[in-house]
């Protein structure tokens, strides 16, 4: 029995669904707003951040579930044909799957790729931006901010199990 995340934008909370059967239909209404209907999101199985927990929510706001399957399957196809010798195609294909999914990098995140198409080690770089890269997250939602602005705050939660 699925429990399915929907964001809603108005109120910037994060609401779960609880169906007892599979449901990849149904738009609720905002439990809160009432009248806004609701966007589907990824659920966030687990994320990986040692040693630091997130105050601000792990969530984030909704991804398109079609963008991000057609993303993981090109994904999968390209990884096959990647020469692992050449940081330069995981580069590429990591930048493809950024654009592809909507998803936009981390500024330190940014930085290594950036060193490694410039033909930088990749091993150098993990040892000189390891600490900045395993205390940012690799991957923001939406448009990237521009230097200067504000993000979009992390949504709440609302911990509350509603009937789809």
């Amino acid at each position: 029995m699925p429990i399915y995340e929907f964001f809603c934008e108005q109120c910037n909370t994060v609401y779960n669904f609880f169906s007892r059967t599979v449901n990849t239909e149904k738009i609720p209404f905002c439990p809160t707003c009432k009248t806004v209907p609701l966007k589907r999101q990824m659920s966030v199985f687990a994320k990986i951040t040692p040693g630091r927990e997130d105050p601000a929510g792990e969530d984030m706001p909704a991804l398109d579930e079609n963008r991000m399957e057609r993303a993981m399957s090109m994904l999968a196809g390209e990884m096959d044909g990647i020469d692992e010798e050449d940081p330069r195609q995981a580069v590429r294909l990591m930048r493809k799957l950024s654009d592809m999914t909507g998803l936009h990098l981390g500024e330190g995140m940014e930085e290594a790729l950036r060193r490694m198409e410039r033909g930088e080690d990749p091993e150098q770089i993990e040892q000189e931006m390891g600490d900045l890269l395993e205390s940012e997250e690799p991957f923001l939602p939406g448009q990237k901010a521009a230097k200067g602005t504000k993000r979009r705050t992390q949504p709440r939660v609302d911990e509350t199990l509603y009937d789809l």
